[in-house]
């Protein structure tokens, strides 16, 4: 990590004394060249206003865009180069890398810049923007070559020429039929390997993997993410093909979908971002921690109820944590399975049951392992160090253990069925289950604990 600090720190000085140099415009050019566009973009906050018009300027609009997309925040560089250039610049880019953009811009900046951008990209623009921000067709970026089925090895080199003029993403063509229905791909290799009188057919895939515009992210990704291709489909209600999922696109979905579900599970409805302001961030987290305030107050009643368990075996209290976050740290585990287990759409009811019973045999032998061992230690810690009679000291520690192992049992189970319960309902296990898991944990675990340790220990033992 270090190194590569001090390397973007060593390349960003190399840049500022290279702009900053005499060199002539032709000779900067060419040094700049050798440098990647992300690079160039990490310098343009430290360039004067005057030092980034003349990097415009010799870099041209083609190269700028470029540079551009790798900025979340282009609005003052837009100003500088006015808005005729600026609609240039985002013509150049993928039309899903212009929407990046154009979404954190001031609306009214937005549409007049769509309005000078020619038709095609507009028309672009707005294909992309007309999806949810939950569907393939949000990510989907329309720099792709497609070809007409029936073309010979020729005539599909010569459109993959042509049409590689605008579209860089070349290494595999897609097939449509003559009324653009979507029908295979082509690995490029392939392609440049046929003879000339070889059948194009021959090399078409058309078992290629697949999107619809409208699926799902969420529900869709774990299906095409284990696909080493470099770009995937997307097809619209009609089979027709109206962009491609670049590999990036799919690293970043997965990457989004894994954040947003680590936020969801921590009882926020979506990822926290460090430029949303307090009030958003109030928003995000208020719902679930006011339900849980209740929750908690439900669970401090309950274990109000034993106080007279607690007047006369006080040094139970001491171990109430350890019952509690052994069964919450139980219950999280077999939810973060069970998550992942409710993602694959392929498994049956009767595969899901096997997981249910599968949770309930590791809560099991985790809580006679815990438990076991918590009979001892807590044993040896209340007679040795506490001073109370040997028998005493185990029969209080033979609570905590049979109490930590049925509470790590039962919340092995609420951590499968209530996820599942709440996936039959429609409702998003990964938003509900986290914080409704660790509350009703809690309120089993006391009610375990206490409920034992006023059976066993007052009623039958006799303790206090």
């Amino acid at each position: 990590m270090e190194e590569r600090e001090e390397y973007e720190v060593n390349v960003q000085h190399e840049l500022l004394e290279l702009i900053r140099s005499d060199l002539s415009d032709a000779e900067l050019l060419e040094k700049l060249s050798d440098y990647h566009e992300n690079d160039i973009a990490n310098v343009l906050e430290e360039l004067s206003a005057d030092e980034r018009k003349k990097l415009y300027r010799i870099l041209g609009t083609e190269k700028v865009s470029d540079i551009f997309a790798y900025l979340e925040d282009v609005e003052q560089y837009f100003q500088e180069i006015g808005l005729e250039k600026s609609a240039d610049v985002l013509e150049e880019m993928d039309a899903d890398d212009a929407v990046d953009i154009l979404e954190n811009l001031p609306e009214e900046y937005r549409e007049a810049l769509i309005e000078e951008m020619d038709d095609e990209a507009a028309a672009d623009i707005q294909l992309i923007t007309s999806y949810d921000e939950s569907q393939f067709g949000s990510l989907m970026t329309t720099n792709y070559i497609s070809i007409r089925r029936g073309s010979s090895v020729k005539g599909a080199m010569k459109e993959l020429i042509r049409q590689s003029e605008d579209n860089d993403n070349i290494t595999t063509i897609y097939v449509e039929e003559a009324d653009e229905t979507y029908y295979g791909a082509i690995d490029l290799k392939d392609l440049i390997r046929a003879r000339s009188d070889t059948d194009l057919e021959t090399i078409i895939s058309t078992s290629y993997p697949y999107v619809r515009a409208i699926d799902d992210i969420g529900e869709n990704i774990d299906r095409i993410r284990d696909y080493a291709e470099d770009s995937i489909p997307v097809l619209d209600d009609k089979d027709r093909l109206i962009g491609v999922l670049t590999a990036f696109d799919v690293v970043e979905a997965v990457d989004d979908e894994i954040s947003e579900d680590y936020a969801k599970l921590a009882g926020m409805t979506a990822e926290s971002d460090l430029n949303e302001t307090l009030v958003q961030s109030i928003k995000k987290r208020i719902p679930w921690l006011i339900t849980l305030l209740f929750l908690g107050l439900l669970v401090s009643s309950v274990i109000g109820m034993f106080t007279k368990v607690v007047e006369r075996v006080a040094l139970i209290v001491c171990f109430q944590s350890l019952i509690l976050d052994m069964a919450g740290n139980g219950g999280t585990q077999s939810l973060a399975v069970t998550i992942r287990v409710l993602m694959d759409e392929s498994l049956t009811s009767k595969e899901k049951a096997g997981h249910v019973f599968k949770e309930a045999r590791v809560g099991l032998m985790n809580g006679i392992i815990l438990g076991g061992s918590s009979f001892l230690l807590v044993g040896l810690y209340i007679w040795l160090l506490q001073g109370y009679p040997v028998g005493s000291a185990f029969a209080i520690s033979g609570c905590v253990g049979i109490a930590l192992c049925v509470a790590l049992i039962i919340a092995s189970l609420v951590g499968t069925l209530i996820p599942m319960f709440l996936h039959k309902l429609h409702v998003d296990p990964a938003v509900a289950s986290g914080p409704l898991i660790t509350t009703t944990n809690d309120l089993i675990a006391a009610v375990t604990y206490y409920g034992l340790a006023w059976i066993l220990l007052i009623n039958v033992l006799h303790i206090g």
